[in-house]
């Protein structure tokens, strides 16, 4: 063999170590990997949940604030009755 190492020895010596090595880089890469998706998914759920909040918000301001389209349209519908009876005095007081 290779300076008076036998098979045995170089597999105890060097490619058990090397493989020990090896496993522990995958399971820590593994770990860190599993770990780091935790946190964003957490993350992703509270930015899920704040943004599910301000929608609702959103459409409570909207349905709040804002005029319904009946609305607008009885409001529209006496602004011109009002302007008609306005325009009908002042027609009658031009012919007068």
């Amino acid at each position: 063999m290779i300076d008076g190492l036998s098979f045995s020895a170089w597999i105890t010596a060097f490619e058990l170590p090397a493989l020990a090595g090896l496993f522990w880089l995958a399971w820590r890469i593994r770990r860190d990997g599993e770990a780091a998706l935790a946190r964003l998914s957490a993350r992703l759920d509270h930015d899920l949940d704040r943004l599910r909040e301000a929608l609702a918000q959103h459409k409570l301001d909207v349905a709040t604030g804002y005029a319904s389209l009946a609305a607008l349209q009885s409001v529209e519908e006496r602004l011109t009755a009002h302007l008609l009876r306005i325009e009908a005095k002042l027609d009658a007081r031009g012919q007068a």
